[in-house]
């Protein structure tokens, strides 16, 4: 058995056909994802991210080349709102669409296996919430855990960690981890965050335009020289100690931004010039 979950050979792409399609956004693309990784998608605004999702879940075609994919696929979009109050339960029974006959309710295996995919996430304890008033964070666990109901091998994510607060995005960080690593998950994301690729992704690609592009282990691919050409900004790499290891991260250098000299000081809760 083949350890790829995607491949993808040689792809181009651009909106629109024939003579009269639009400028090329993905050249002479060669990428591979290994099951069960955690691969991560980088690259500014423009660059093709959202729209090499799309060819992964074929609701675009390729315009050349081809596009293998190694089993079932789970999508997990950016965080959204609904307009009607379904519960908990009803959002991750979604995930079993495919499996439910046209005009058939779920059967007690479609049941089960959300129940399964709520407590693999922890927040079996939501169920019969209203999904529309849920926290943020806790909204975006929901939508993992319709995708996992798919029963998907493969999970793809669109920027997951979108409009979430800090805490939050480091559970859905630890989550994308835990679900690649304990469980053979294979975990593809977009992100506008090199540090959270840094923090768990163990393969990235980087897309500077129409064939160029680098591929490779994160902890190499994620050099201060390449982030700076990609996101025409200096980033420094930063290691220190947290808890008895060294952690490594991101930090962008805005050199531009004029320093500030300090106008106050505070002395017994009086602010002096």
């Amino acid at each position: 058995m083949s350890d790829w979950a995607i491949q993808l050979q040689d792809v181009t792409f651009a909106y629109g056909t024939g003579k009269s399609h639009g400028p090329w956004v993905l050249q002479g693309l060669d990428a591979r994802v290994t099951k069960g990784q955690v691969f991560t998608i980088l690259g500014p605004n423009g660059r093709g991210k959202t729209t090499l999702l799309h060819l992964l879940l074929r609701t675009v075609q390729p315009t050349s080349g081809t596009i293998q994919v190694h089993g079932r696929i789970g999508f997990v979009p950016q965080l959204f709102q609904v307009s009607f109050p379904y519960t908990v339960l009803d959002m991750v029974l979604m995930g079993r669409a495919r499996h439910v006959g046209l005009f058939s309710l779920p059967s007690r295996q479609d049941e089960a296996a959300a129940w399964a995919a709520l407590e693999r996430m922890g927040i079996a304890d939501l169920a019969a919430r209203p999904f529309d008033q849920l926290s943020g964070g806790q909204r975006q666990l929901v939508i993992f855990a319709r995708a996992l109901a798919t029963q998907a091998e493969i999970l793809v994510l669109d920027e997951p960690t979108s409009a979430l607060d800090l805490k939050n995005q480091g559970t859905i960080l630890e989550w994308m981890a835990r679900l690649s690593h304990d469980t053979g998950l294979t975990v593809i994301c977009t992100s506008h965050h090199p540090h959270h690729a840094l923090a768990v992704a163990d393969e990235v690609l980087l897309l500077f335009g129409p064939g160029e592009t680098i591929q490779g282990p994160a902890g190499q691919v994620l050099s201060e020289p390449h982030l700076e050409r990609l996101y025409g900004t200096a980033l420094r790499k930063v290691a220190f100690e947290h808890e008895g290891r060294t952690v490594q991260t991101l930090v962008p250098v805005y050199a531009g931004v004029p320093e500030r000299q300090p106008r106050h000081e505070r002395h017994d809760g009086l602010l002096t010039q």
